[in-house]
């Protein structure tokens, strides 16, 4: 099992720059854990995705969908009091350590494509294109 945030879960099922290695990742590990703030960000991205490439909104639900099954059943909640500790140590933000918690709290890596958060915690993290080649 890995935590992955948005940055992981956007390019595996829209286009983009990172598509390919976000397809490895879920080829190494598909027991995907996130927090449940992943969707609202995700959401976000689908929304961004139908003003800028027209795409219909039956396709961004079709989409939502086929995220929710790959995360379903792994969502954790996270104790504020972690990701506050976490967000005053750090230049991230609270949304960001959302994440970087539920990897320690889960003892896993959290992979990403969020400079910031690999800059961060380098102990915690991994880049999601050296995860992907097995690095």
């Amino acid at each position: 099992m890995i935590v992955i945030d948005t940055t992981v879960m956007a390019p595996l099922l829209l286009p983009g720059a990172n598509t390919a290695w976000a397809q490895k990742a879920y080829e190494r590990d598909s027991s995907w854990a996130s927090s449940p703030l992943w969707r609202s960000e995700f959401r976000n991205v689908l929304a961004t995705y139908l003003r800028e490439h027209e795409l219909k909104p039956e396709y961004c639900l079709e989409i939502m969908e086929a995220a929710e099954e790959r995360m379903h059943p792994r969502q954790y909640n996270i104790e504020s009091r972690h990701v506050i500790a976490l967000a005053a140590g750090s230049e991230c933000s609270a949304y960001e350590c959302e994440y970087v918690a539920l990897a320690q709290e889960l003892n896993v890596p959290l992979v990403t494509a969020n400079e910031r958060l690999l800059g961060a915690f380098p102990r915690l993290t991994i880049a999601l294109e050296r995860f992907a080649r097995g690095d």
